[in-house]
């Protein structure tokens, strides 16, 4: 079915808009550099407890999100084309596939947390206290980079659902596909941070 641009298609001012995503994703990169510095700064002082810790944590799950997360990817860029194709059926079905592999990846990072957390390994846990103080810096980090980065998903999820809901209103059409272009960007930056997540962590062994 094809996309066609209607009279309640939002205002226009692609060049503002872009450059106001760039710029918030600028922000963001700063934020998660300053986080990966620390992390590196941490592990060059513990490596030995750094490389222990690692071996924890489940690899598998975690190399399950990052095949889950590029999948996404993929999808808002199939959706980003079908649009600019005019092809709304295909767009909301792609969107809808990233948001269900969005969820999909909060799944297995919940099942991963009670997982560890099971077992003590959680900030302030009586057991993590036990353990010497690089692993219990390991996890400090583990869960403030791993949550920071999941409401990241979290937030990428409102933005493509609101998104969604515009392109099935006709809100969003091809010829306004700045909006679903920078959600689209902001979904990278999400998937890009935890391809730098899963080596710091699930591979630091």
């Amino acid at each position: 079915m094809s996309l066609q641009a209607s009279a309640h298609a939002e205002p226009r001012d692609d060049f503002g808009a872009k450059l106001g995503m760039w710029l918030f994703l600028v922000t963001e990169m700063i934020l998660f550099g300053g986080l990966f510095i620390g992390y590196s700064y941490m592990r060059s002082k513990y490596p030995a407890e750094f490389h222990h810790a690692g071996s924890e944590l489940n690899a598998t799950i975690g190399i399950l999100n990052t095949l889950v997360l590029l999948t996404s990817s993929l999808t808002v860029v199939l959706a980003i084309v079908s649009l600019q194709r005019g092809e709304k059926g295909k767009t909301v079905a792609f969107l809808g596939a990233t948001l269900f592999l969005a969820a999909l990846f909060l799944v297995d990072k919940g099942i991963e947390w009670t997982g560890e957390i099971g077992r003590g390994l959680y900030p302030n846990a009586p057991h993590l206290a036990t353990l010497p103080p690089g692993e219990q810096v390991f996890f400090g980090l583990y869960y403030t980079m791993t949550g920071l980065h999941g409401l990241h998903v979290l937030a990428g999820m409102g933005v493509l659902g609101w998104a969604l809901t515009r392109v099935m209103r006709g809100r969003i059409s091809r010829d306004h596909a700045v909006v679903l272009e920078n959600a689209g960007l902001y979904w990278h930056l999400v998937d890009v941070i935890w391809i730098f997540l899963l080596p710091l962590f699930y591979l630091a062994a």
